[in-house]
């Protein structure tokens, strides 16, 4: 029988040995105080294994065998509802049927109570055997644990701290018909004409004389937008100027909408409308919808301008969760080619034994298992930080030590996550991408067909750059916080500098010094991209007093339009900053690991290399497109990358 659990080494390694399960389960068992927990890591453990196990096996015999109908038998609009196709219906009868939408919710709300980080993984092997299916199953559980995550920040939910339980919650019965799989919930941000720049949302909530807000606007490309539950941002506040705190993104609330009600008739009464199913390249078992609302209802999610912060509660999970698909799907690749590539024979032997064919194999062999190390450190890092904060909250009697213990550990998980994030999100979707692309042309001639799927696997690929914060967002982000803390942090980044120099000369294990030369080629990169922005902000102090020099060197860089240099190769920077990730975490598993040295020794050929070169090109080119850039080139004011 087909498992995608039990068949792959490296998903098992970090499962079995990888992974620091103790730390996780204490804070997910709230310090195994609940009455019905488990008492032990071991006990927990045993039972992920199980869940690992049956949703391997879930994914290789009941998504994997109905891909290729899925794809055939798309979505479509039908009277003014989503309609999917047989083959997906039966593949979320099955979910359902295994509680899988409960995985991660408490025992109090009917849930298994299992940590995100196991969710993660099983997410790894359901994108495997279709990324649609996963994209969709996402839209279940992972809504009912925001409704419950935004129930506490908000304070709305009521704890009984000496117990470790939940007594009651805003969101409960939406919460338990998402976990019973007879809905799901999708989140609603994008517009038409507002992407990336949220600051340019246009759809309004008023608050109505019956006291109830009512929302106003249409949103665009919401994936599983024909759920019932939504969150929706929107406009609750007009700024009168634009230095008005309530300007831009501080205007923005967070709405829980209901979609429709189904009435005891039978019948549907819908309150949001959908306008339209995209047609889209891939993904043709996940519904994208555009949406209208005419005056729905909503409820008021927090406080009024808060928006902005609740949805990076979701985004941050969300950017992880596409991690995850991206790994999965490029494992589906990975593997189609190997399996074709140890068949086809050409010149007396199979084209696996072809010295580029052999290349390209190893290079996406070693991508995967390099991109799930980075997953499964950033999924680890942010469960840490989220469930430490919830905690503190349930955990009134904690002593002060070990209070003290949790408010030095929760800032080392959040600086760590955020590190990881944006890291993980651009090079998965980035590599995804590759390894469909380079699946195609292993296959030949027979990739250009449906024959073997390959292209299939290449058109669900080709979004993953796109949704959930571009691969360009991304990368400005991780350039931003790079150098910002840079420029906070002086000291450390010069002693980072010199730490790199002298441990890629005198390090004892070759693979230290390897590391610290593909750290050096980092830190260069940022060196040189500080100096050259440092240069350019010294420029602008002929106006500034000497006396306020250092206060203008040391604060007010605002990105957009300081760091034009860094914008320019921001996406070469992250590439060599994730390269940099990986590198360490392999490292450092080999450190503890023994066999996985030949891994990081393999991650390690390629990463040099590519480090090298990227810090090279960041180093010595973009001066010509600055120039060109530049606000006397075009005789008008230069508008700023987004």
């Amino acid at each position: 029988m087909a498992n995608f659990f039990t068949d792959n080494d490296d998903l098992r390694f970090h499962f079995e040995e990888g992974i620091d399960w103790a730390p996780l389960v204490e804070v997910t068992e709230l310090g195994y105080r609940t009455e019905d927990g488990f008492k032990t890591p071991h006990e927990a453990v045993a039972f992920y294994r199980e869940v690992a196990g049956s949703t391997g096996a879930l994914a290789a015999e009941q998504i994997a065998t109905r891909a290729a109908a899925i794809d055939r038998e798309d979505t479509h609009l039908e009277n003014g509802e989503a309609v999917s196709g047989p083959a997906m219906n039966h593949v979320f009868e099955a979910i359902k049927a295994a509680e899988l939408h409960r995985l991660c919710l408490p025992r109090e709300l009917g849930g298994l109570n299992a940590p995100l980080l196991l969710y993660f993984l099983s997410g790894e092997m359901i994108a495997r055997a279709d990324v649609s299916v996963m994209t969709h199953h996402s839209f279940h559980g992972g809504m009912a644990m925001a409704l419950l995550a935004y129930s506490i920040y908000e304070g709305s939910t009521a704890l009984d701290p000496a117990r470790g339980r939940i007594e009651s919650t805003r969101f409960a019965s939406a919460i338990e018909e998402i976990a019973r799989g007879d809905a799901w919930g999708c989140m609603d941000i994008t517009e038409p004409n507002a992407g990336s720049d949220m600051a340019a949302l246009r759809t309004r909530a008023e608050l109505g004389e019956d006291g109830r807000w009512y929302l106003t606007g249409q949103k665009i490309f919401i994936t599983s937008g024909h759920g019932k539950y939504h969150f929706v941002i929107a406009r609750t506040e007009a700024a009168t100027d634009p230095d008005d705190a309530f300007a831009g993104l501080g205007g923005l609330s967070m709405f829980l909408v209901k979609a429709y009600d189904d009435l005891p008739d039978g019948t549907r009464k819908r309150y949001v409308t959908i306008d339209r199913v995209e047609e889209k390249l891939g993904h043709h078992g996940s519904v994208t919808a555009a949406l209208s609302f005419e005056g729905v209802p909503g409820e008021l999610i927090g406080k009024r301008g808060e928006g902005f912060k609740y949805m990076l509660v979701l985004m941050n999970n969300a950017r992880v969760g596409v991690g995850f698909e991206s790994i999965g799907l490029a494992e589906s690749a990975y593997r189609m080619a190997r399996a074709y590539a140890e068949e086809r024979r050409s010149m007396g032997k199979p084209i696996a034994r072809h010295e580029m064919i052999a290349d390209y194999l190893d290079e996406m062999q070693t991508d995967i298992q390099g991109l799930r190390a980075l997953a499964v450190e950033a999924a680890y890092c942010e469960e840490m930080a989220q469930k430490l904060v919830l905690f503190e909250r349930f955990s009134a009697g904690l002593g002060p030590a070990e209070r003290e213990r949790v408010s030095r550990e929760l800032p080392r998980w959040r600086a760590r996550s955020r590190r990881l994030t944006p890291l993980l999100k651009y090079l998965a979707a980035e590599k995804a991408v590759e390894i469909a692309r380079r699946a195609i042309q292993i296959h030949g001639g027979v990739g250009y067909t449906k024959d073997y799927g390959a292209e299939k696997l290449l058109r669900d690929a080709l979004v993953m750059p796109i949704y959930e914060g571009t691969s360009q967002i991304q990368a400005l982000m991780a350039m931003k916080d790079t150098l910002l803390g840079a420029i906070k942090r002086p000291r450390d980044f010069l002693g980072r500098i010199a730490d790199a120099r002298l441990g890629a000369l005198t390090a004892k294990d070759e693979l230290d010094r390897r590391l610290a030369r593909v750290q050096g080629h980092s830190l260069s990169a940022q060196q040189h991209l500080l100096t050259r922005t440092a240069a350019g902000k010294l420029r602008t102090l002929s106006v500034v007093p000497i006396a306020s020099w250092r206060d203008a060197l040391t604060k007010g860089w605002d990105p957009k339009r300081d760091f034009s240099l860094a914008m320019l190769h921001a996406e070469r920077l992250i590439r060599l900053l994730a390269d940099e990730a990986v590198a360490e975490i392999l490292v450092a598993q080999a450190k503890k690991h023994p066999g996985r040295r030949e891994l990081a020794e393999r991650y390690l050929d390629r990463a040099e290399l590519r480090a090298r070169a990227l810090c090279e090109e960041i180093t010595t080119t973009g001066g010509r497109i600055l120039s060109m850039l530049a606000p006397e080139a075009e005789g008008k004011p230069a508008v700023a990358a987004e």
